[in-house]
């Protein structure tokens, strides 16, 4: 028996997380665009609602509830602000590979203080020079008594300048097919947060650049076994990081819906609401049917990941829908709103700026092509 309907606890969820969203995030969003920063008192709040705890188990301080959840909390959070629901997926991103692959010692050095909100986490994969492709990584490591040190770039980074530990994945400096992953902390000699960039959209979720020059970390600080860091890193990405941009396209595309419906609604033309004008009528069912697509396909792979089961190929399909969909939508509601659509005091042009961010994220739409072919022709 397939079923398609939450349970009565994940639709309360639903509920405590709009209304959070709505309270605590809204009336921050006007300051996150203005000023292109990460507000604390959003932090804050992220940390006291405990949306950092979601994925962490329950022994670490976590509420172990499960990725069904976190995707509903990052719809709920990016129908107000996808800038702050990046930077909470990001923070799981950077989390999880310390959930799957750390050993007990770091779990409990980190976990719990993540959980709490207390420490913020990133991941850092992406450089000039591979990004899609992490074997064009070029930041190397090498083994140095009981030490290992750390040198080069990361660039694109969210949370890079607000994270306190950050996943970092690195190439054996003496051999390039031996990659490792690694927890550095805020704060240690030789690494230092760098340029900061200034995108077109999600102004209030923060990127750039992390330098890493002679850093030095433990030598417990790896995660995993040295050399298999690949695997710690994309297992993050495929599983993690596509299923966060979900919930961020999910809940930006139902905000581009409600102002669409509200907009055609009020707008009179020719003596009546333009929503009886069977164009707008015909766009607004468009972005309904793309929207329920897409969140079958995305609730699906979140729940094959509760039930233990490897999602990245169906991730990756639904990324690729949702992320191209929310585009597509964004587009839609700024045509839908005429000339209003280029207004800032219509949220609608903010929408089609976030909606320009979410392809690139956790890997191109190209990308997932490659991967959903890949896994059509195995």
């Amino acid at each position: 028996m397939i079923d398609f309907t939450f349970t009565e606890e994940q639709e309360l969820f639903r509920k405590a997380a709009r209304e959070f969203a709505e309270s605590k995030i809204a009336p921050k969003v006007s300051e996150m665009e203005e000023t292109a920063k990460v507000v604390d008192e959003v932090v804050k709040a992220l940390g006291e609602a405990e949306m950092m705890a979601l994925t962490i188990p329950e022994e670490y301080g976590g509420l172990g509830l499960g990725y069904v959840a976190r995707l509903i909390a990052l719809e709920e959070i990016s129908r107000v602000s996808v800038a702050t629901a990046m930077m909470l997926q990001i923070f799981a991103l950077g989390t999880e590979p310390i959930i799957r692959f750390g050993n007990q010692e770091q779990k409990q050095k980190y976990l719990p203080g993540l959980a709490k909100g207390e420490r913020l986490a990133t991941i850092a994969v992406t450089e000039p020079t591979g990004g899609s492709d992490p074997k064009g990584c070029r930041t190397s490591y090498k083994k140095d008594d009981d030490s290992y040190i750390l040198n080069g770039r990361k660039c694109f980074i969210t949370n890079s300048h607000i994270a306190d530990t950050i996943t970092v994945f690195a190439v054996d400096e003496e051999n390039p097919e031996a990659f490792s992953t690694f927890v550095v902390e805020k704060g240690t000699d030789g690494f230092k947060p760098t340029h900061e960039e200034h995108k077109v959209g999600m102004r209030g979720c923060n990127t750039g650049e992390l330098v890493f020059k002679k850093c030095r970390i433990p030598a417990e600080n790896l995660l995993g076994e040295e050399g298999k860091g690949l695997r710690i890193a994309m297992s993050a990405i495929g599983d993690v990081g596509r299923g966060g941009m979900v919930g961020c396209a999910l809940g930006l595309h139902t905000a581009c819906l409600e102002a669409s419906v509200k907009f055609a609604n009020e707008r009179i033309l020719y003596g009546k609401p333009i929503s009886k004008l069977q164009t707008i009528q015909n766009k607004l069912a468009d972005m309904k049917i793309d929207l329920e697509a897409g969140r079958l396909l995305g609730f699906r792979a979140a729940s094959m990941q509760d039930k233990g089961e490897r999602a990245s190929n169906e991730f990756a399909v639904a990324k690729y829908f949702t992320t191209e969909a929310a585009q597509r939508a964004a587009k839609t509601a700024v045509d839908i709103h005429g000339g209003y659509g280029c207004m800032e005091e219509y949220p609608v042009t903010r929408y089609l700026r976030d909606s320009a961010v979410l392809g690139p994220s956790a890997g191109t739409s190209d990308i997932m092509k490659v991967i959903i072919a890949r896994w059509v022709l195995s």
